[in-house]
């Protein structure tokens, strides 16, 4: 990836650096443009690259020392990827999905507006119900689950803010970073089927999965255009994913028939999981130059960074 053109100097605040996402976005900010960064995440930095920007541990339910920090740092923009992800636990805690995902949203709008800061907000194709996929950013949102239900009201939080905020909704993030530690769909699918292992892989949920270089991308894009409003970030073909896994197993000359087919209903998500979603993504490219890349195309790419990290 070339040098990212804005030579504007920005001060990026980034929440959930040690995130997969967050990790990416780190690199890509200190190596690709001149912005100025500094990083938080709820536990000890865990990317293996500590030079070019300044850290803090910071939880972030822990609203005083945030406020703290953004004070601290006079940030122009924040890049809010924190979140508590998993479905499961988003279900059976939601105090804690409510503090992480909605509360934390609520309160970096606020402050962010008071400091005229541009917040950039990761959001989800789990607002949507699956039921009439592929989705245009104004599209009903109607969520299946307690997650996809947080991001939804933290969305709702900066649509009626006065905030400068941008909403940059994704799926299915997948990718390569330092960390060996954080793992996705792709890199799964490649380690069980190198080592000769069976796996089982729904066969009736479709996505547009994100390739995490280019959501990164599109994060920085956000920032330095100021944008406003929903942008939807993915990649522009829909699969089934077994249908990504198959074709994790074509590219890296897999043995195909380890890869076993299972309903969403077998293994519980017939109801708590969207069916089909998918973006349109004609905003994203008109507004934020956004380009993404096919799926061979990224595991060429995702390809060369694994070899690089066992130089």
């Amino acid at each position: 990836m070339d040098k990212l053109t804005d030579p504007k100097e920005l001060r990026i605040l980034l929440t959930g650096s040690n995130g997969f996402l967050g990790q990416k976005l780190c690199d890509f900010i200190v190596e690709k443009t001149p912005h100025k960064l500094f990083c938080t995440s709820k536990s000890a930095n865990r990317n293996p690259k500590k030079s070019g920007y300044q850290f803090q541990e910071i939880e972030l339910t822990d609203l005083d020392r945030l406020e703290k920090l953004i004070l601290d740092f006079a940030p122009t923009h924040v890049i809010h990827t924190a979140a508590l992800s998993s479905v499961e636990v988003c279900e059976n805690n939601p105090a804690l999905c409510q503090s992480v995902n909605v509360d934390s949203v609520d309160f970096l709008a606020s402050i962010c507006l008071s400091k005229d800061i541009h917040l950039t907000f990761l959001s989800t194709d789990f607002v949507f119900d699956g039921k009439n996929g592929p989705y245009a950013e104004e599209d009903e949102r109607q969520p299946t689950n307690a997650y996809g239900a947080s991001k939804l009201q933290a969305e709702l939080f900066l649509q009626n803010s006065s905030c400068r905020s941008a909403i940059l909704r994704t799926i299915l993030v997948y990718g390569v970073i330092d960390d060996k530690n954080r793992s996705n769909l792709v890199l799964w699918a490649k380690q069980k089927l190198t080592a000769q292992e069976s796996i089982n892989v729904v066969s009736d949920q479709y996505r547009m999965p994100t390739f995490v270089d280019d959501l990164a991308i599109a994060c920085i894009s956000a920032a330095e255009k100021n944008a406003r409003g929903i942008f939807h970030i993915s990649s522009e073909n829909l699969y089934s994913v077994k249908e990504v896994v198959d074709q994790v197993a074509d590219f890296w000359n897999l043995d195909k028939s380890l890869i076993h087919p299972i309903s969403a209903k077998e293994i519980g998500q017939e109801t708590n999981r969207p069916k089909i979603t998918g973006f349109v993504l004609d905003k994203a490219k008109r507004e934020l130059g956004y380009r993404p890349t096919s799926l061979v195309e990224s595991f060429k790419l995702m390809d060369e960074q694994l070899k690089s990290l066992t130089n």
